[in-house]
C-alpha cells in the first residue's frame, strides 16, 4: 500500500468519511450512507491510519468504535473543517464586502419579536448574508463571541473588556422578585429577607457557556434549585408556582398587571443591571456591509429600548 502523507491524509473528504463510520458503527453502513463501495471506504480509513500510524478504529467489537486516538482525531478535525469554512468566509467578504454569514448570539433577556423584526428589515435589503441566531445566556453569550462561534453578541454586560471585542451600551434593566399569587411568599406583606427565601426553590436560568460552572445569580447557600434552559421557562416555570426569582420587569410585566405574578420587596440590593452588545474587530480592514447594518441599526436608541422591552404575551 502506497504511503500517504499525514497532511493529505487529513482532508476534509477523509475526516468526513472517518465521522460517518464512527456515527454509523460499520463500514458497511458508513459506505451505504456515502455512496461508496465498502472495500473503497475501508482502503481509505487505512490509508489515514498508515499515514499517521495509529489505529482509528477498534474492530474487535461488533460495531466499529473509535480509539482514544481516533476520537481525538475527529474533534481536532472539526476544528480543522471550521477553520476552513471560516477563511473561505473572510475571502468571499473580501471579494464582495459582504459576510457569507452573520452569526449573531443572543442573551436570554433580549426580546425575540424585536430581533425577528430586525432580521426582517436585514432581509428586505436583499443583503446575500445568511443570518445565524443562537440563544445563549449570562457569560455564554459573550463566550460565543470570545471563542469565534459568533460575530455579534446582544445582551452581555456593559461593562465586559477583552482583547479584540468591542462593546457599546444598549441601556438598564431592572429584575424584580416575583411570585405566582398562590406560591407561599406571595401573603408576606413585609420585604423580605434572605432566611425566608431560603426554604423555597429558586428557578435559575442555566449558563451556556461550555467553560467551567458558568455564573448563577440570586442562589442562596442550601437552597433547591430548578434550573432551566431558558428565561422563557423560568417565566412559566414561576407563573406555575414551581419556584421563585427574579425576573427582568419588561419581561414580567404583561403578568405582573394580568396579576398572574406578584412582585415582592426583598432585602436585596437594587437589581438594575447595564446591558450592553458586543463584536468583534476586525483584523484588518473595515467589517462586512452585513456588520455594518446591524451596528447602524443598534446605534438607534428605539433599537436598544425595543430589545430590552418589547416582550409581548404569547
Amino acid at each position: 500500500m502506497a504511503s500517504t502523507a499525514p497532511r493529505s491524509a487529513l482532508s476534509p473528504e477523509n475526516l468526513g468519511l472517518l465521522e460517518a463510520v464512527a456515527r454509523l458503527g460499520s463500514m458497511a453502513a458508513a459506505a451505504r450512507e456515502l455512496g461508496m463501495v465498502p472495500s473503497a471506504l475501508t482502503y481509505r480509513v487505512r490509508q489515514v491510519e498508515d499515514a499517521l500510524d495509529v489505529l482509528l478504529f477498534d474492530r474487535s467489537a461488533r460495531r466499529a468504535q473509535l480509539t482514544p486516538a481516533g476520537a481525538e482525531l475527529l474533534r481536532s478535525g472539526q476544528y480543522l473543517l471550521d477553520e476552513l469554512d471560516a477563511v473561505a468566509q473572510r475571502v468571499k467578504r473580501v471579494a464582495t464586502g459582504w459576510e457569507p454569514q452573520l452569526t449573531i448570539a443572543t442573551d436570554a433577556v433580549m426580546a425575540r419579536s424585536t430581533l425577528f423584526e430586525l432580521c426582517e428589515a436585514f432581509y428586505a435589503t436583499g443583503a446575500p448574508t445568511r443570518l445565524k441566531i443562537r440563544a445563549e445566556t449570562l457569560s455564554g453569550t459573550l463566550e460565543a463571541l470570545r471563542g469565534g462561534l459568533a460575530d455579534l453578541a446582544l445582551g452581555v454586560s456593559a461593562d465586559a473588556s477583552l482583547p479584540d471585542i468591542q462593546t457599546a451600551p444598549m441601556g438598564q434593566l431592572r429584575f424584580v422578585f416575583a411570585v405566582a399569587p398562590h406560591h407561599p411568599l406571595a401573603d408576606i406583606e413585609h420585604s423580605i429577607g434572605d432566611d425566608e427565601i431560603r426554604p423555597h426553590r429558586a428557578v435559575a436560568v442555566a449558563d451556556s457557556t461550555q467553560r467551567g460552572n458558568g455564573q448563577s445569580f440570586n442562589i442562596l447557600p442550601g437552597q433547591d434549585v430548578l434550573t432551566v434552559p431558558t428565561m422563557q421557562h423560568k417565566l412559566e416555570a414561576q407563573l406555575r408556582g414551581l419556584g421563585c426569582g427574579f425576573l427582568p420587569l419588561p419581561l414580567a410585566q404583561p403578568y405582573i398587571s394580568a396579576g398572574h405574578l406578584v412582585v415582592k420587596a426583598v432585602q436585596r440590593p437594587n437589581h438594575v443591571f447595564r446591558v450592553g452588545y458586543a463584536w468583534r474587530r476586525p483584523h484588518s480592514g473595515e467589517a462586512g456591509q452585513a456588520m455594518r447594518w446591524w451596528l447602524e441599526r443598534l446605534q438607534h436608541p428605539t433599537t436598544r429600548s425595543a430589545l430590552l422591552e418589547n416582550h409581548h404575551v404569547g
